[in-house]
């Protein structure tokens, strides 16, 4: 397969402008469920199949909204509709490669209709759209063998992508809830790969998608994309609060940007409706049966002095049809001057997944169609007209040209463009313009009434927002949709259409694929590799001077030195910060006491603990040095005095802090207040995490308004906000240790220092620098600035959690014991 070379340039703006996305690639692949293609079989008799373009599917649309071929060269990848014997499709995979660069994906007899009849559409599906399934009826109850359908197709996925795909250049995008695992098995393939997904469904809030059996399996798999795309803020937020809440992974926003840090990979989150295809809508406006179909409806409606309402739905239980009927039915009992004028026309469209809830849709639509006619229609006249055959797409355009409104009142649903698609066809063309009356230059006019649950609401403010539930409101939106001035309409209808024909589907490509680039920039610049098995798997990335301290390297170093200066963090780094009782154990204590013994090591543990809980602590390690409250108060030995680095004479702050911190204890569950010698500090280790990170932002704020004038600084911790006197920091006890360690004449040749947080970079910074500084520390020292996590730091090095580094530690403390040993 040829490669497509680039003729743009390769900078990327870090900050480019919204208004023209643009997209230096050589290749994409664009991976959906279904190919954009329709297969039929030959009517000529002979065996085999004449295939078309679907010019309906979203994929191909999206393509022609990136421009020409010779901008950029498209692969699909996906399923067809039709089943294609096994011994047809070698034939069918080649003219499809060949005649539209479309990589057709065949499953073994039963898969598919488990994959997407069962895992899909029972129980992914309803789920995302808050649907429980608290009864077998009731949405799909968790099958561990559709699962595993639902796995194998993704995997099978995968395979047929890497027949085509060029790893090292090409970008992968990934489509919708079907292929949700794909990530994983792609990046475990090859770490690098330039990988986006978008997700096409609403994302539950986390109290809904943590009933989901197999909860962190699909959001770590999601997590090895480099972006993950929604349609709105709400379903993006309900993502992030899953990632912190199940896997305890914040997000951050930097310069307009949201992205989370998984294992020193950067995972953009992009926040985009979907746009339509502007050149296609506008053509279908264009043709003769369009204009044919727009008279016939001028005729049964316009002319008979009748005025349109349109709703056009899927017929499925997400839709809200049956609400839209009852809405209607209650206008025409609130506003009796429409009956006989009004006519809601609903098209229903064929539901995409069967079962009992289909059915139980399709009954009450008709029964309450049925209700509603006989109630207030009469010779020549039904208030509702329900088009349950499927319709072509010009035959649609038609309605929306003639409809004064469009309900769209889903009860939830991921995005749904009719209401765009409805804006662009009442802008029409001259033609249409004529056929329905207008003069030459009128302003065009539209009103929508749209469901406050589905993805487009937020970006059509001039529309009347409704809860589809409240049947009183919805009629009276009806009203006011009615009789809103034409001057009003046709000001709302020029607000929508400016927006939606500026942000169509080639715009909303552009953007997603502009951010997809700018975050795999980084992928060179990093080493990765992968760990982990299954579902499980991850990429680790580093930067090249960051990397994993090893056990071998530490020891041997720690053998070969004689002068060594060993600075510890307490929380985070000796005991989990998920500890309950946070004293240390007696195997700690026991580590620790053996470092101290052995004459060559000057060890300190560097805590925001108080003296008096430190000193309780440590009674039994007479030779460790204790720091406590950040480096307010030192004590290098346990039988000395302990020291005051930094003189504070004014507390007064403190009575200015405690009512604050107070009332956000007494309004955040689980937080507490801890009242230190020299610090205070507000806590919410037990609170819910997202509420309790809202608060202690706000906490934050507020202290910094209040103690603006006092000598203090507040800080954010880990699941805490803590006020410390000025110039207070860790890195002052890591420069006090080193310089009495100089005074005692025993510059250090090795020193380690590991912390978990941002208090223990001050102390990172302090140890690099002297190294550049060649100061109080022996040349050729060896040096260890360790955090723990793989984040980003100062720190030269990484352990991943409290229990690899309780394992160096105990290793160090028993080559010592050694030493010892062999010195007795």
């Amino acid at each position: 397969m040829t490669r497509r070379i680039m003729t743009v340039a390769d900078k990327v703006s870090d900050d480019p402008s919204p208004s023209s996305p643009s997209i230096q690639h050589d290749r994409l692949i664009i991976v959906a469920n279904q190919l954009p293609i329709r297969a039929n079989p030959k009517t000529d008799g002979s065996k085999g199949w004449t295939f078309s373009l679907d010019e309906n599917s979203l994929s191909l649309q999206l393509k022609q909204g990136l421009g020409d071929d010779d901008d950029i060269e498209v692969i699909f990848v996906g399923c067809l509709k039709e089943e294609i014997h096994p011994s047809e499709q070698e034939q069918v995979s080649q003219t499809l490669l060949e005649t539209f660069k479309c990589v057709p994906t065949f499953f073994p007899p039963g898969l598919y209709t488990r994959f997407y009849h069962g895992f899909c559409k029972q129980q992914l599906w309803p789920l995302f759209h808050y649907m429980l399934p608290l009864s077998p009826d009731l949405g799909g109850r968790f099958n561990r063998s559709l699962w595993q359908a639902y796995v194998s197709v993704n995997k099978i996925f995968a395979d047929r992508i890497m027949e085509v795909i060029n790893p090292e250049d090409d970008f992968v995008w990934i489509h919708d809830y079907h292929l949700m695992v794909l990530p994983t098995f792609l990046r475990k393939r090859f770490n690098r790969v330039k990988l986006g997904f978008f997700l096409h469904s609403p994302f539950p809030s986390s109290e809904i998608y943590k009933t989901l059996p197999v909860r962190e399996e699909i959001l770590r798999t999601l997590l090895n994309s480099d972006s993950i795309g929604f349609h709105t803020f709400d379903y993006a937020r309900h993502f992030l609060s899953c990632c912190s809440r199940m896997l305890g992974i914040s997000y951050e926003s930097k310069r307009g940007y949201i992205s989370l840090e998984y294992y020193g990979r950067t995972v953009s989150i992009k926040i985009l409706p979907v746009g339509i295809h502007m050149r296609q809508l506008q053509s279908v406006l264009n043709l003769p049966e369009t204009e044919t179909k727009v008279i016939e409806l001028v005729k049964q409606f316009k002319q008979q002095g009748k005025t349109m309402l349109l709703g056009v739905d899927d017929m499925d239980i997400f839709k809200g049809i049956s609400l839209k009927l009852l809405a209607m039915e209650q206008f025409l009992i609130q506003h009796p001057e429409w009956q006989g004028k009004i006519v809601l026309v609903q098209i229903a469209n064929p539901a995409r997944g069967t079962g009992n809830d289909v059915k139980e849709v399709k009954a009450e639509t008709y029964s309450t169609v049925k209700r509603v006619n006989e109630t207030f229609g009469k010779p020549g006249y039904q208030p509702v007209i329900l088009v349950d055959k499927p319709l072509k797409f010009y035959e649609r355009v038609a309605y929306y040209v003639v409809a004064e409104c469009c309900l769209v009142t889903a009860v939830r649903d991921g995005m749904n463009l009719i209401p765009y698609e409805y804006i662009i066809s009442r802008q029409g063309n001259d033609r249409l313009d004529k056929v329905l009356g207008l003069e030459p230059g009128t302003l065009k006019k539209s009103m929508l009434v749209i469901s406050e649950f589905i993805g487009c609401s937020p970006s059509l403010s001039g529309a009347i927002r409704v809860n589809p539930w409240n049947i009183d409101s919805v009629a009276e939106a009806m009203d006011s949709a009615l009789e809103l001035s034409e001057a009003e309409k046709q000001m709302r209808h020029e607000k929508h259409y400016r927006y939606v024909s500026t942000h169509d589907v080639g715009y909303w490509a552009r953007s997603f694929l502009q951010d997809l680039e700018r975050t795999c920039k980084d992928h060179v610049t990093k080493i990765s590799w992968g760990i982990g098995f299954g579902l499980g798997f991850r990429v680790v990335a580093l930067d090249p001077n960051f990397r994993k301290l090893s056990m071998e390297h530490i020891v041997s170093a720690y053998k070969q030195t004689t002068k060594r200066a060993i600075l510890l963090d307490y929380d985070g780094t000796l005991m989990p910060q998920s500890s309950i009782d946070k004293s240390p154990s007696s195997k700690t204590v026991e580590m620790l006491n053996a470092l101290c013994e052995d004459t060559n090591n000057m060890v300190c543990i560097v805590s925001a603990r108080s003296r008096k809980t430190l000193s309780e602590w440590f009674a039994s390690c007479e030779k460790l040095g204790l720091a406590a409250e950040h480096g307010c108060f030192l004590r290098l030995q346990g039988d000395e005095e302990w020291e005051t680095c930094v003189q504070v004479e004014d507390f007064g702050w403190k009575q200015n802090t405690h009512p604050v911190m107070t009332r956000y204890t007494e309004t955040t569950d689980g937080s507490r207040i801890e009242t230190n010698d020299t610090t205070m500090v507000w806590g919410y280790e037990d609170a819910d995490p997202d509420f309790g990170s809202c608060q202690a932002k706000e906490l934050l704020n507020h202290l910094e308004s209040v103690l603006a004038n006092e000598p203090v600084t507040v800080k954010r911790g880990p699941s805490c906000v803590e006020v410390v006197p000025q110039g207070v920091s860790k890195g002052m006890v890591a420069k006090r240790l080193l310089a009495t360690m100089q005074e005692r004449g025993m510059n250090p040749d090795f020193v380690l220092c590991i912390g978990d947080d941002r208090s223990d970079e001050d102390m990172f910074e302090v140890i690099t620098t002297s190294v550049a500084c060649n100061n109080c520390i022996a040349p050729n020292a060896q040096v260890f600035a360790c955090t723990v996590g793989n984040k980003p730091s100062k720190a030269k090095y990484y352990l991943d959690d409290t229990v690899e580094i309780d394992r160096m530690m105990h290793g160090l403390a028993s080559v010592s014991e050694q030493s010892i040993s062999v010195l007795g």
